[in-house]
């Protein structure tokens, strides 16, 4: 069956439908909301290495885990093995997060100049030195937690270094691999390789979980990810944007072979226990500013939308959302 428990070293996980670490997205708000539509593990947004070595506040309340979160990851990145080793001794100290990812895959050029993200993917001996002191770091640590890292499929269509990174990681003593199978230069854009990730599978070969992400918008999707791969688990990133419900949906295909679509009132529902999640967190007025792309996201596809996203995009205040959707709702009854 596709929809099965997943192992990370120590940590058993009941299922395999996973939200990836997203940026500016997968805070401790939406994860909650995530958990309660059936993912089985989350991820932190990327978390600065240096940042928290720094000691930045802003950097360390990324690290919060959701009240509903039995456990969760804490994806960082960094170039430096010295600097990402202590961070990683910090999330030890200050979370009880049950993973530590390391991000080997982001494409921004501004985590790339520094040696980090997808600049790992494409220099596999660097990316054994940062993954390996990092192992090393959370042996000294007071609790022990698997390390795992997310890659690229290469640096670019000429520069295909997938095999030689998880060799490396492998090497270095990592729990799982993820693999979005787009090289550097595609960045969010084209097609992913499935295939590659086929072979990801063949190459690891049992001696780790190998997780899936990239152009997974749907539960067909996943199932399709599943069936072309055989990969352990599967990421939603952009594909949970708005619709957080893809667990529930993506579960419920895999288990049983069909599920039910989720209308406007629960779509709005839930933006709105994310808003007061985030409120929470960040107070009002940065809460409501953050939910203004998460609401469009929310009632992107619906009928009338576009006239809805026009008054979203100047919302201040929670009552300015409570107006804007009440009417939503009545005109949709």
């Amino acid at each position: 069956m596709p929809y099965h428990p997943v192992a990370i070293g120590s940590l058993s996980l009941g299922g395999n439908i996973f939200l990836a670490p997203v940026a500016g997205y997968s805070d401790r708000s939406f994860r909650s909301i995530c958990v309660d539509c059936g993912a089985s593990f989350t991820y932190t947004e990327m978390v600065s290495a240096e940042a928290l070595v720094r000691d930045n506040d802003k950097t360390e309340r990324l690290l919060r885990k959701a009240e509903n979160e039995t456990a969760y990851a804490v994806q960082i990145f960094g170039g430096n093995p010295d600097v990402i080793a202590k961070a990683a001794a910090l999330v030890a100290e200050k979370t009880d997060c049950a993973c530590i990812d390391i991000n080997c895959g982001c494409p921004v050029p501004k985590i790339v100049k520094t040696g980090a993200g997808a600049a790992l993917t494409k220099n596999p001996e660097k990316l054994y030195a940062v993954v390996q002191a990092v192992v090393r770091a959370l042996e000294y640590a007071k609790r022990r937690i698997p390390v795992t890292v997310k890659i690229r499929s290469g640096w670019d269509d000429k520069t295909i270094t997938w095999k030689e990174a998880a060799d490396a990681a492998l090497s270095a003593g990592v729990k799982a691999i993820t693999m979005h199978p787009r090289t550097r230069a595609q960045g969010y854009e084209g097609k992913a390789d499935w295939n590659a990730l086929k072979e990801l599978v063949s190459f690891v070969s049992g001696r780790v979980g190998v997780f899936g992400s990239g152009d997974l918008f749907s539960p067909e999707d996943a199932r399709a990810m599943f069936e072309a791969t055989g990969c352990d688990a599967v990421m939603f990133a952009r594909g949970a944007m708005g619709n957080p419900f893809i667990f529930t949906k993506t579960k419920a295909l895999l288990t049983t072979g069909s599920y039910e679509d989720v209308g406007i009132e629960a779509r709005i529902d839930a933006g709105f226990r994310e808003l007061k999640l985030l409120i929470e967190d960040k107070g009002e007025a940065c809460a409501c500013k953050e939910m203004r792309k998460r609401f469009c996201a929310y009632i992107k596809g619906f009928e009338g939308s576009a006239q809805y996203r026009k008054q979203v995009v100047s919302a201040q205040t929670a009552d300015d959302y409570r107006e804007i959707f009440q009417a939503l709702i009545v005109k949709t009854e």
